[in-house]
């Protein structure tokens, strides 16, 4: 068992304390107070459950580089940078870091979030154009301002002066390609409601009568139907990465990156760099990620939800089951997930309107374990 020199000197001046025959009184509550030191010693390096690495899809190599840097000591907070970084390089599913998402103008831009479970700061970018570390720019927001997001050309204009790579152009032929084909199918599906024109490109105006002149994606009516939005999101137009890790001290963090669904109106931000939205975390409690229709989750801010459930005692799963539920009562035909951890290591996800996969990596684990999830 190891101990520290400190709890050492104290075992080797006990003896000396109890030549005092006045002490011989309070030597039991010394006892107990020693003991409970060299548990919480033992606690810290031996719990067993710790490092942990969680995240949404399978995005296995980032979870590996979070992993790899965690597991050497690293904190939880730049774990998480490490793990998002290598999916932004990557450009996991094109639906992570530049070169993919292109929006109504054929641009690709950034969202990204970093928060901190211990101290609850948080860092975030969003719609940031021509800097495509957003992970990292999120966390330049969280050390080296009093703010929680920038935005945009701005939030580029920082990144760069603290010593981020840019400008650089985002897009690339993958997502110009798709973007030329977008088009000249005279711009559907895209995300207007109630405009005109409806089957081309714009320029767009309100409609005077909402009755008439419905769009390939509007199903809103007189009576408040809820419109359906299957046309315009998928598995591989809202795969955010969203990452947690507990560190081998049990501090907790989580992070996002993602560059927004595809074809957005310019301008438009998601749910990635919100916070409680797409990634929430608490060392007392646990964390969340989130990934989906960004536009209806963030309405309901479910993993803020669920980490507020698993304070009460939920487990993970009836958490992670309680804030998609909640979502799926208004937005019937939506489609997203959640993935929940608590402070014990235990995880779970929940999902709706698609079939989920998330990943972990455990000191029980050989490799990356991906999870599947049935809506």
């Amino acid at each position: 068992m190891f101990v520290e020199p400190a709890i050492e000197n104290i075992i080797f001046n006990y003896s000396e304390f109890l030549m005092a025959p006045t002490n011989l009184i309070i030597a039991p509550l010394f006892l107990f107070t020693l003991f409970s030191l060299v548990r919480v010693q033992e606690g810290v390096e031996d719990s067993g459950k710790y490092p942990i690495v969680v995240s949404t899809w399978p995005f296995l190599e980032a979870v590996r580089a979070a992993w790899e840097a965690v597991d050497k000591g690293f904190n939880a907070v730049d774990a998480v940078v490490e793990g998002c970084s290598a999916c932004e390089e990557l450009r996991c599913d094109g639906t992570v870091g530049p070169g993919g998402s292109p929006d109504e103008n054929g641009e690709t831009t950034i969202d990204a979030l970093l928060m901190n479970g211990a101290t609850m700061e948080v860092g975030a970018v969003a719609s940031m154009r021509y800097v495509k570390d957003g992970i990292k720019a999120a966390r330049l927001v969280m050390q080296h301002t009093k703010h929680t997001m920038l935005v945009g050309e701005r939030a580029s204009i920082f990144a760069i002066s603290m010593g981020l790579p840019g400008p650089t152009n985002l897009s690339s032929s993958e997502s110009m390609e798709k973007w030329t084909r977008w088009k000249e199918n005279n711009c559907q599906p895209n995300f207007r409601k109630n405009v005109v024109p409806v089957d081309s490109c714009g320029p767009y105006q309100p409609k005077d009568n909402l009755g008439h002149n419905k769009g390939i994606c509007s199903e809103a009516n007189s009576i408040g139907t809820i419109e359906s939005r299957t046309c315009l999101v998928g598995t591989h137009s809202h795969d955010t990465i969203s990452m947690a890790v507990i560190d081998k001290m049990g501090h907790v963090a989580v992070g996002t990156s993602t560059n927004g669904a595809t074809f957005k109106i310019s301008g438009r931000v998601g749910d990635g760099p919100i916070a409680g939205s797409a990634a929430y975390a608490d060392d007392g409690v646990g964390a969340c990620g989130a990934t989906g229709d960004g536009d209806i989750m963030m309405r309901f801010l479910p993993c803020y939800q669920v980490v507020e459930s698993m304070r009460q005692g939920m487990e993970p799963e009836l958490a992670a089951k309680d804030a998609i539920s909640r979502i799926a009562r208004k937005f019937p035909d939506f489609m997203g997930a959640v993935v929940a951890i608590n402070k014990d290591g235990v995880h779970a996800g929940a999902c709706h309107g698609w079939t989920f996969q998330y990943s972990v990596r455990s000191p029980d684990m050989d490799d990356v374990k991906v999870f599947t999830v049935l809506p």
